[in-house]
């Protein structure tokens, strides 16, 4: 229970970092440029520098009744929410993988999942995805395909998180070429939505994000986080639709979408496919 406390805790300070880019970054700048990471923290609307107390993740946002100690205004939700999320990752991807929190299989899907926490806040303020986070999921990919194929933990019947299942799609037999495959699939469907729908239905951000989704996962995974990424768009798009909060020709954040069938993908995958094929008594 302590060292479960203790990772949350740790999760909740990256969290807090987290925010601090996602709301300082801008387009057209670098992501860790020093306007980003650098200077103290201070309340958005007052601008007061903020105490040491005033930044204990969750704990103070809890204390402070969700406002600032000097103008009373009140804070975004996200600061305690991405803290907390972050916190969550640190204890349940190892739980998850089954593997030791430090295992180098476990580091890099931690830090996976914070990349695609900023990915889904910066996307969703700006509409945009920064080519820097995009690079460095492809690179953590390629690193875990080199854990798989050193570990051997990748067959017919393993090394993808539809469980037995992703022996039905082929495509086993070589770890490289199943994950190259999956990126290669993934950015060319994408950009043919691209280039048919003239960019209005996706932008060049998805379709750089879906290529190192096909390195993380591999086949027939990507095939699920496609398939899903839609249909929760889907799910979220149609009620602003019917309400007349967004139009057919609005701009709509697919990246967050993509991230969320992931995170599905990742946790349930073996789940979801399983549910799926028994209505066909599979």
């Amino acid at each position: 229970m302590i060292n479960y406390l203790s990772f949350f805790i740790i999760g909740a300070a990256i969290g807090s970092f987290l925010n601090v880019i996602s709301l300082r970054y801008k387009p057209g700048k670098k992501l860790f440029s020093e306007d980003v990471i650098a200077g103290r923290s201070h309340c958005p609307h007052c601008r007061k520098i903020l105490k040491w107390y005033e930044l204990v993740p969750v704990f103070s946002f809890i204390i402070q009744k969700g406002k600032c100690r000097h103008c009373k205004h009140k804070l975004s939700w996200q600061y305690p929410l991405i803290e907390t999320l972050s916190g969550l990752i640190f204890i349940f991807i190892p739980i998850s993988l089954g593997v030791p929190i430090f295992a180098p299989q476990s580091i890099i899907w931690i830090l996976i999942f914070f990349i695609f926490i900023l990915i889904s806040l910066i996307d969703f303020r700006h509409y945009i995805i920064p080519d820097q986070l995009n690079f460095s999921l492809a690179i953590l990919g390629l690193f875990l395909i080199s854990i798989k194929e050193k570990t051997r933990t990748f067959g017919m019947f393993e090394g993808s998180f539809l469980g037995h299942y992703s022996g039905l799609f082929g495509l086993r037999d070589n770890i490289w070429i199943n994950h190259f495959f999956a990126a290669l699939l993934g950015m060319i469907f994408f950009g043919l939505i691209i280039i048919l729908s003239r960019g209005r239905a996706m932008g060049w951000g998805d379709f750089k994000l879906v290529g190192p989704l096909g390195f993380i996962f591999g086949w027939p995974d990507i095939l699920m986080i496609v398939f899903l990424s839609f249909i929760i768009g889907s799910v979220f798009v149609a009620p602003l639709l019917i309400k007349g909060v967004k139009k057919m020709k609005d701009v709509v954040p697919f990246g967050p979408f993509l991230i969320i069938a992931s995170s599905l993908t990742f946790f349930f995958g073996y789940q979801i496919i399983n549910s799926y094929f028994s209505l066909f008594g599979v």
